[in-house]
């Protein structure tokens, strides 16, 4: 078998061992399960039903792995993105955009993922966005999760809750206006909100320690003191079956709506999906790829095109089967730091969330208690926003539109509307300051293209 093994990953060139590798994958995996239980939590307020969503999610993630491993041989493992599964609970279903089309919407992007991949145009993009710019979606995307999680645990919640309509009337007219504080603090009296907290505490205080698994160990700890508090229910079983029953895809599978994304006014979704989707790619492999050193003398990932091919690929199968935009995980540089070095790490990876698809049931019940899977949102936060450590707030040309980018994503409850204004904002503060022969094409390509979103599309 390690002969095998040998052959098909080149073990020996690239300095690792079978041994090695395994470790290093179930490490990844240890560190990435939490999703299992937190896409269908988050794409349930967009309409997903969550068994169906839980097997597409772990379809999903074993399809990618599996890609990963063989065709690029890289110890990335793949699975639905945090941050797009909120744009579409969070942005698209606020808009009234039916879960058919967000799937339409997915898969539409992972079109454009691969067609720009066997192009090479998504390397020259990647050139197109300053280094600030890239740590400003980062940092963004994790407040912005950050903001989720305490607002659905209740930690934070809107000024207008307890307060009589009335109250809130624009004087003689029928609609409500806005109260004059938008947010309050929750009611740390509570339960479900101490909950949340302390188990956004265990999550950390585990993650400080480096404690393999650290968000799935915290969510199982807080669903436990949520059981024995009477806040929750404990799984009525292990084991089930998968693609049966409440555990089919069929609710799923192929329902995408493709026709109804193919227009103008959809652009801005399309966009919005197309620049997190390749924005997460390029920071994943920029982060997995340092922490193994594996990028080049520039900086650069070597043969990027395919991991990038397996991230479009990932991403059409998750429009198909039923579930949000896919693609390498930042979660893989853990098991990249355990000495993983080649695709059978990411073989790991895969073998193991298919082997969690018969063990749905008992995560099942944690879908359902946003104290349990809230404060994995906040964890991820916490990691994403130090990003912006990495702004380079000295220059105001960098500063200014990554301030727009982090602000509006958060302020405005929508990701796309910080997006499209950083880099609306980019090659115009550029030109402002004298310094356009520091522009690269493509960031007014991008910035035109955003400029669409304001003009035609339906910002919210």
């Amino acid at each position: 078998m390690e002969k095998v093994l040998e052959k098909v990953f080149r073990l020996q060139e690239s300095g690792t061992t079978v041994r090695t590798e395994i470790l290093g994958g179930a490490t990844t995996f240890m560190t990435m399960a939490y999703i299992i239980v937190v896409n269908p939590a988050i794409l349930s307020f967009a309409g997903f039903p969550a068994g169906p969503s839980t097997v597409a999610t772990i379809v999903v993630a074993v399809f990618g792995c599996l890609l990963m491993a063989f065709y690029a041989n890289r110890p990335i493992a793949i699975a639905p993105y945090m941050g797009e599964n909120a744009f579409i609970a969070f942005g698209l279903s606020a808009m009234g955009v039916p879960w058919q089309q967000c799937l339409g919407a997915v898969f539409v992007s992972g079109i454009a993922f691969l067609v720009l991949t066997l192009a090479r145009v998504r390397p020259w993009l990647t050139g197109a966005l300053s280094a600030s710019m890239k740590y400003s979606f980062a940092a963004g995307i994790g407040l912005f999760l950050t903001f989720i999680g305490m607002y659905q645990t209740g930690i934070v919640t809107s000024a207008a809750e307890g307060m009589p309509a009335a109250a809130l009337l624009v004087p003689g007219m029928t609609c409500l206006r806005a109260p004059d504080v938008p947010l309050k603090v929750g009611n740390f009296h509570d339960p479900h909100v101490l909950l949340s907290i302390a188990g956004f505490v265990v999550i950390t205080a585990l993650m400080q320690r480096k404690v393999k698994g650290a968000m799935l160990i915290g969510m199982a700890v807080t669903a436990c003191a949520g059981a024995v508090l009477g806040l929750g229910e404990l799984p009525h079983k292990v084991l089930a079956v998968p693609f049966q029953g409440d555990l089919s895809l069929e609710p799923l599978a192929l329902k995408l709506d493709v026709a109804g994304v193919m227009k103008l006014s959809f652009l801005p979704v399309l966009l919005t999906l197309f620049l997190m989707g390749f924005l997460d790619t390029l920071g994943t492999l920029v982060g997995v790829g340092s922490a193994g050193n594996m990028l080049d003398e520039q900086g650069n990932f070597p043969e990027v095109e395919k991991p990038m091919l397996v991230d479009a690929l990932s991403c059409i199968f998750a429009g198909l089967i039923g579930t949000c935009t896919s693609g390498a995980f930042i979660e893989s540089a853990t098991g990249i730091r355990e000495g993983a070095r080649t695709g059978l790490a990411a073989l790991v990876v895969g073998l193991l969330f298919g082997a969690s698809l018969l063990f749905i049931p008992a995560v099942e019940p944690l879908q359902h208690l946003r104290y349990v899977y809230s404060p994995a949102l906040m964890a991820v936060g916490l990691l994403m926003i130090s990003s912006i450590g990495k702004v380079d707030l000295e220059d105001l040309t960098e500063a200014v539109p990554a301030y727009a980018t982090v602000t509006l994503m958060v302020f405005t409850y929508n990701i796309a509307n910080g997006l499209t204004a950083g880099l609306i904002l980019y090659p115009v503060f550029k030109i402002i300051a004298g310094r356009h022969r520091e522009l690269h094409p493509g960031s007014v390509v991008l910035a035109v293209i955003c400029l669409v979103y304001y003009l035609f599309g339906l910002p919210h």
